[in-house]
């Protein structure tokens, strides 16, 4: 008797179900109300990769997010993936071309938001890691880097951006005198330092280096690279680095650009450098 009873149960409540589930799809139950669109998105910086993050939507029926990007602001954003987290990675993007990207959230029942109001954008980069330099006075021909080389060039070259400087046990990097440089203090990782200051650049066109810190580049042809020391003994520095392909980006000021072509070295500066160094 407890068996058929309890059979006759369970028949019943899956009716009911049944019941209310067909109510509410003909009568109005059903979730036709969107999530809002997210919010706080910011991007990180990679080689070849940029990654996107942004707050938690608060619906109880979110079930995820949907990520689009496009060529420009006012463009057709096409749909590159989807997250259940607050967070994405774009694989596909290339160095040097800027991505505009904008997110929508979706529920349980189909409803997407619309797209997300914020303009963001970025522009992978290619990066570094362990490069090392040596004291321009023992090895003049492997002491400065060239950025947009991606190499090691002799420190008095004219694609020269930097170069190491072990003045009696204190370590410079040094730049020419139509390049800044600005140290940005302690810093975590290469990552840490997203944009490239507008104004504190050295005076002296050079930087105290400690291992630890990270500095910004703004080179004569008017990109901003970034590097960070990882190792200094009298003979080398080690350094992970970042550089920027596109000319004037991060939101800094423009103008550095004399006609397409670098100014040439101040061999006279440069000198009256070598003799106090001396």
């Amino acid at each position: 008797m407890k068996k058929i009873l309890f059979i006759f149960l369970s028949i019943t409540a899956s009716l009911i179900i049944t019941s209310c589930h067909i109510e509410n799809d003909f009568f109005g139950g059903h979730d036709y109300t969107p999530p809002a669109p997210p919010r706080g998105i910011y991007t990180i910086t990679g080689d070849n990769w940029v990654e996107i993050n942004w707050n938690h939507n608060t619906e109880r029926d979110l079930d995820g997010y949907n990520i689009y990007y496009s060529n420009s602001y006012n463009g057709r954003y096409e749909l590159i993936g989807s997250s259940r987290k607050n967070y994405f990675v774009d694989y596909g993007a290339k160095n040097g071309k800027t991505y505009y990207y904008a997110l929508t959230a979706f529920d349980y029942d189909g409803n997407e938001s619309e797209l997300s109001p914020d303009v963001i954008y970025d522009t992978p980069r290619p990066e570094g890691y362990n490069q090392m330099i040596f004291d321009f006075r023992r090895f003049p021909n492997n002491a400065g880097y060239d950025f947009s080389a991606y190499n090691v060039k002799r420190y008095d070259d004219n694609s020269t951006d930097m170069f190491f400087d072990n003045d009696d046990g204190a370590y410079y990097m040094v730049v020419w005198d139509d390049t800044d440089i600005q140290d940005m203090g302690p810093t975590y990782d290469i990552y840490d330092i997203s944009k490239a200051p507008l104004t504190g650049w050295s005076s002296t066109k050079d930087v105290r280096l400690k291992v630890g810190n990270t500095y910004v580049v703004w080179t004569w042809d008017n990109h901003y690279a970034k590097f960070r020391v990882k190792l200094l003994t009298p003979e080398r520095i080690v350094f992970d680095w970042a550089y920027q392909l596109v000319e004037g980006n991060r939101e800094l000021k423009t103008g550095r650009v004399n006609n397409g072509e670098r100014k040439p070295i101040d061999i006279t500066k440069l000198n009256e450098r070598l003799k106090r160094i001396k």
